[in-house]
């Protein structure tokens, strides 16, 4: 099949001509003529299978030109680079058509995200947040949306938006089509799928954790952090083929820790992103990683997740994830459109369920290769791998002042006193014997009268 096939307009023939595209791929042009009926669509396909367009080809062949200030298409995405890359794509397929297409975001300026709805548009990009805020301020109308997108509404779950989610579904038109894209299919989207879509047809082109083709991957097993850097190191000195790597770690505070330890070998070659770095420095980390003037990437899950980086030779798992869905999304980081992947993982023995798991979920399991024997083998440990020794009823041992006290404890002696309220003022005068006429004008008057 080519796009002539889906008989798609001239404008949108003279932009795909200029990307250089001929033929659509498999979720493209399943997904076409579904989005294109105005029925609900889930759509299940591999990251790195162009999901963006599968969508954005049939919506934008059918927006017809308007005037109207408010916006009648609403793509949800789960982070700001994500955004960033989405209208980016937008605008290479409207190159020809005169669309209005604005990406909002959190961490930057609300008031000129409102000066620019105010403007009009017809295409809105958005993560939850922001796009709560802004309707909320009464700037953004949505009365006139047709079409809500939700893409990687897995990671958007998983971020803890479903209620974030909710509150948008309560605030859009209920008459709308509504479609949704992800990589996995789990429980809770499936939950969001029940409540809030009607009649959707289901779009899979391969099962949930099927690996792509053209990814190879590999395992090694290694002992402790030290020595998963030694390993790192070795691997990416070779440059020839290593060319463009994306490392992949568990969180912020190890991904910090891995760029120190990488800088002193690779300095003007590495860069890192994580969710405590301004957003300039994140757009400008994942743009100079793009361009190929960085050739290594640190990166934690949610801030590389969905993002288009061409030619990545190898996607490194510094880290082995809890959950084996965000490693069907790293691992499709590499092999984007048809291209051939690398994928490393490196597994502590602690980390040996989550490889159970992960190879459980594509039904195959990942071949172990042995680490190269002028790879040092390190004993020392960080912080988080040596073992926690307790010590019960220790008295020479000082507390720690970090640990949290407890929450509830025994009043001081001279607090637990019974407050009386009134009956304690009567048991005083009892006790003092105050006359009980005091006041009395009659008594005081038979007085002195005597």
């Amino acid at each position: 099949m080519t796009f002539q096939d889906l008989n798609l307009n001239t404008p949108l023939y003279n932009a795909l001509d200029d990307l250089g595209y001929k033929t659509p791929t498999p979720i493209q042009a399943e997904a076409f003529n579904v989005i294109a009926s105005g029925s609900d669509m889930v759509g299940i396909a591999q990251t790195g299978t162009g999901k963006t367009f599968a969508y954005m080809l049939p919506i934008v062949k059918n927006l017809k030109f308007s005037s109207q200030e408010n916006p009648r298409v609403l793509i949800l995405v789960p982070t700001r680079e994500l955004v960033v890359q989405v209208v980016e794509e937008i605008e290479k397929l409207s190159k020809y058509i005169n669309n209005r297409i604005l990406g909002v975001y959190g961490g930057t300026n609300i008031n000129t995200q409102k000066q620019a709805i105010a403007k009009g548009l017809d295409i809105l990009v958005a993560t939850p947040g922001r796009l709560y805020d802004l309707a909320l301020s009464r700037v953004l109308q949505l009365k006139s949306l047709q079409k809500l997108v939700i893409d990687e509404v897995d990671v958007m779950l998983d971020l803890g938006f479903r209620h974030q989610l909710i509150n948008i579904f309560d605030i859009i038109p209920q008459r709308r089509q509504n479609i949704m894209f992800s990589a996995t299919m789990t429980h809770d989207v499936t939950v969001l799928i029940n409540a809030f879509f009607k009649n959707p047809v289901q779009v899979s082109i391969a099962v949930s954790g099927t690996p792509l083709e053209n990814i190879e991957q590999a395992r090694y097993n290694v002992p402790n952090f030290n020595t998963k850097v030694n390993l790192v190191t070795h691997l990416l000195n070779d440059t020839e083929t290593y060319n463009k790597v994306l490392i992949f770690v568990a969180y912020k505070r190890m991904a910090d820790r891995l760029f120190d330890r990488l800088s002193s070998d690779f300095k003007e070659e590495l860069c890192v992103i994580h969710s405590n770095k301004t957003q300039n420095y994140r757009l400008r980390s994942i743009e100079q990683f793009r361009e190929g003037t960085n050739r290594i990437l640190i990166a934690t899950d949610i801030m590389a997740r969905g993002l288009d980086i061409d030619n990545v030779s190898h996607v490194i798992n510094f880290d082995t994830p809890d959950y084996p869905e965000n490693y069907m999304h790293r691992i499709g980081r590499t092999g984007r459109a048809e291209r051939k992947g690398n994928s490393l993982v490196f597994s502590t023995k602690s980390e040996e369920q989550a490889i159970n798991q992960i190879e459980a979920l594509m039904r195959m399991t990942i071949p172990l290769v042995t680490i190269p024997e002028t790879v040092q083998i390190s004993t020392e440990l960080i912080e988080e791998e040596r073992p926690q020794i307790t010590e019960r009823n220790n008295p020479t041992k000082r507390p720690d002042e970090n640990t949290p006290g407890p929450a509830f404890h025994d009043k001081k002696e001279k607090n637990q006193k019974e407050n009386l309220g009134g009956s304690y003022r009567r048991e005083i005068a009892k006790k003092y014997k105050k006359p009980k006429t005091r006041g009395d004008k009659n008594y005081n008057k038979r007085n002195k009268k005597k």
